[in-house]
């Protein structure tokens, strides 16, 4: 019988209009594909536009999740990790899981997580602003009892459903941007004892516990993403705070420079695993980019572009990320990657009209056509 293996792909739930807020971005009523039609190349040899074989569908209706449910399945993509939002004291974004995913005919076949993106919401969604990235649209961080309020929500509406994505029976729940939890709870031994509470909380709803897993950040990340600045939190905090996991949401969060040939940052990401897994005590599930260029966001250049993306290429960091989970037999078989649909960070498995579905055909030749015999 051939490994199982969970493969876990991001969800940027933003290509819809259906969420009202949205508007205030992407005017148009069609989330984040505005900003993905009107993108340009700004060099020779920069590959935009690029165009989806789906064509700019709204990822809140059921109906097209689950022509993607099916998609990813038969390509070896078993769990999404959907970004959860809250801000201004409700959720954001939210209809793309609640009225596209569940209700989808086969969405029991996929399984689910939420990684909370607990950022600050900035000027960068809105690409008539977005070359000034210094107007606050919402604060990412809350109080206590915000934060009581938030997870109470994802405790009663998600992590009691079947399809919900478990470690050791326990709901795995993500969390972005933990120097952001810190400051907005008041400090470290604040947070530990709001995390506390999240997990004792749990345990009262009739659930066997929380697993916390934490976003990975390198010391010294710059802010190439537009939202992601000022995550210096020391180590020790980390093992404070009394998180389960961790895995990567992007490549750039921890390589010293994106501007190089994909082929080029393997080694790179490959000592990172290992240099993270002698830090922790705590698994690290690994974790593969398909590429970084945000500049479909901005009108000016953006700098920071990965460079020669192929899906021959990805597939060797996907190899690498099998090779990793074989040899860390003693912990879930997941590898998180980035992502289902980062369009306007061209980081994405959806097919184009660049590559086809070559991105998807080689997740199914490693974790599907080539995995290891059990």
């Amino acid at each position: 019988m051939k490994k199982h293996y969970d493969v876990a792909a991001y969800i940027w739930p933003a290509y819809t209009g259906d969420e009202p807020r949205t508007r205030i971005f992407w005017p148009e009523g069609m989330g984040e594909w505005q900003s993905v039609r009107s993108a340009v190349a700004k060099f020779p040899g920069h590959q935009w536009p690029r165009k989806p074989l789906w064509g700019y569908v709204n990822e809140a209706d059921p109906y097209v999740m689950e022509m993607e449910i099916q998609a990813a399945l038969d390509h070896g993509v078993n769990v999404f990790i959907y970004d959860w939002y809250w801000y201004d004291r409700r959720p954001f974004l939210e209809n793309c899981l609640n009225d596209g995913f569940l209700k989808a005919k086969n969405n029991g076949q996929m399984k689910f997580y939420l990684m909370w993106a607990n950022h600050d919401a900035v000027s960068l969604w809105d690409k008539r602003t977005s070359d000034d990235l210094g107007t606050l649209i919402w604060d990412g961080g809350v109080d206590f009892a915000e934060f009581q309020r938030a997870m109470r929500r994802v405790i009663e509406k998600y992590f009691h459903l079947p399809n919900y994505y478990t470690i050791g029976g326990k709901p795995v729940f993500m969390i972005y941007d933990i120097p952001k939890l810190v400051k907005g709870l008041g400090g470290v031994d604040a947070a530990r004892r709001a995390l506390d509470w999240f997990r004792e909380a749990c345990v009262q709803d009739g659930l066997p516990g929380l697993h916390l897993q934490f976003t990975m950040w390198n010391d010294a990340v710059t802010n190439v993403s537009g939202v992601d600045g000022g995550k210096g939190v020391r180590a020790e905090e980390f093992h404070s705070l009394g998180f389960d996991s961790a895995t990567h949401y992007q490549f750039v969060h921890f390589l010293s420079n994106v501007d190089r040939d994909y082929a080029d940052l393997l080694p790179e990401v490959k000592a990172e695993w290992e240099r993270l897994e002698k830090r922790f005590p705590f698994p690290y599930f690994p974790h593969v980019s398909v590429g970084w260029d945000n500049n479909p966001r901005f009108h000016a250049f953006r700098p920071g572009v990965m460079r020669d993306c192929t899906p021959e290429k990805i597939e060797r960091a996907l190899i690498l990320a099998r090779d990793y989970v074989d040899s860390h037999p003693n912990q879930p078989p997941l590898v998180t990657i980035n992502s289902w649909n980062e369009w306007t960070e061209t980081s994405y498995l959806e097919p184009d009209d660049l590559y086809g579905y070559g991105y998807l055909e080689a997740i199914r030749r490693v974790f599907l056509e080539n995995s290891p015999v059990q």
